[in-house]
């Protein structure tokens, strides 16, 4: 059984002891098209499966999970009508995408979301980083910059003040007390480079896909509500019926649970504000 199989087989069991049983007085609301949801590779493809998609079969739609190997596929295919909705992105990096790719994309609504971790399989400390080491991190340029960002919180590195943080690439570091040296990736192969590489700046998504889990990370990033992941849809279907019980799903207390659920992973995700607070009331 793989890491998914018996991931998805741990989270059922536990939707399953968690969650009322609620009967469905929903009637059919989609068409007979199926609605095709993009993801990374990682566990956002089972958040969907085993939290969003149920609810959604309940008022009659099909669902579709596509999974896509990159961070560039599902924005594109959500542009061109290929899929009609994804999660696998913060904010920021939506924003800047689509204001670069001149595409019509709207945040629907922020996910609790795995954040970036420091990994290595090398040293067990930062204190014993030394003159040389190599640093993997994502090459793509929000990433990278969130990365830096990232560093800079560790006290490994200094970015030029005057710089906007969202746009720092490796060429703006200014002060690199251990010597440390800094190699760009493409995201998607960062966990493969720990077995060459002193340490690695892994995306969650792709931490979980590969097996790691944020508990062996030797630094966590915190995030921000602009780092955290959102379900994007495109702009003219933002107050479409699909759209709004996607948000439905999400603000349900049936979703909560199962994000809460013993057992899940997803329980260690940084949850988004609105979800904070409504679980404060």
């Amino acid at each position: 059984m793989t890491l998914t199989h018996r991931f998805r087989a741990l989270l059922g069991a536990a939707l399953l002891s968690a969650l009322p049983f609620v009967a469905s007085t929903s009637t059919a609301l989609a068409s007979t098209d199926p609605q095709t949801f993009g993801v990374a590779p990682g566990p956002y493809g089972d958040m969907v499966n085993l939290t969003i998609k149920p609810q959604l079969e309940k008022k009659g739609y099909k669902v579709v999970v596509r999974e896509f190997s990159d961070y560039v596929q599902p924005n594109l295919a959500l542009a061109n009508g290929s899929i009609d909705a994804n999660l696998f992105q913060r904010s920021l990096y939506l924003e800047k995408f689509a204001a670069e790719k001149g595409l019509k994309l709207e945040k629907l609504i922020i996910v609790p979301t795995a954040s970036m971790g420091f990994y290595s399989k090398k040293i067990h400390s930062l204190d014993e980083l030394k003159k040389g080491d190599v640093i993997t991190l994502s090459n793509d340029a929000t990433n990278l910059a969130r990365g830096l960002r990232f560093l800079q919180s560790l006290g490994l590195i200094t970015i030029k003040p005057e710089l906007d943080a969202t746009k720092a690439s490796e060429k703006d570091i200014v002060d690199n007390p251990r010597g440390l040296v800094f190699k760009p990736l493409e995201a998607a192969q960062l966990p493969r480079t720990l077995d060459s590489v002193t340490a690695s700046l892994v995306n969650g998504n792709f931490a979980f896909a590969a097996g790691l889990k944020l508990s062996t990370a030797l630094k966590l990033e915190t995030l921000d509500e602009n780092l955290k992941n959102v379900i994007a849809v495109r702009a003219d279907d933002i107050d479409k019926p699909f759209a709004k019980n996607i948000k439905a799903a999400v603000e349900s207390e049936e979703y909560a649970a199962a994000i809460n659920a013993p057992g899940s992973v997803f329980s260690e995700f940084q949850k988004p504000e609105w979800m904070k607070a409504r679980a404060a009331q």
